[in-house]
């Protein structure tokens, strides 16, 4: 047997010894993986309160914004009195922020 044909029957064996052990990790290592996975779900689901009211808060922020450029375009323009581009602020956070209509 020459030095060739043994290194090919060695590196068989040690082709074999890590197929098989790939084959028994990959599975295990999968698993974990999905359990984490379905672990950080569960964990997510339960702490969407303080997101769904980081949103509504940040939608009324976006809306008081809106109102208040309103207000500053109001008295840039110098269309009407400044009374009356309070009442034009007012208005909008009454109405528009809350959902409320007039009346």
């Amino acid at each position: 047997m020459s030095s060739r044909s043994r290194d090919l029957g060695a590196r068989e064996k040690v082709t074999m010894k890590f197929s098989k052990l790939k084959s028994a990790i990959i599975p295990v290592l999968f698993a974990l993986l999905l359990l984490s996975s379905m672990e950080a779900l569960n964990a997510r689901d339960t702490d969407l309160a303080p997101l769904t009211f980081a949103a509504a808060q940040t939608a009324k922020q976006q809306c008081s914004n809106t109102c208040r450029a309103r207000y500053r375009d109001c008295r840039r323009l110098k269309q009407l009195p400044s009374f009356e581009c309070r009442g034009v602020y007012q208005d909008c956070t009454r109405y528009a922020c809350t959902g409320l209509g007039p009346g």
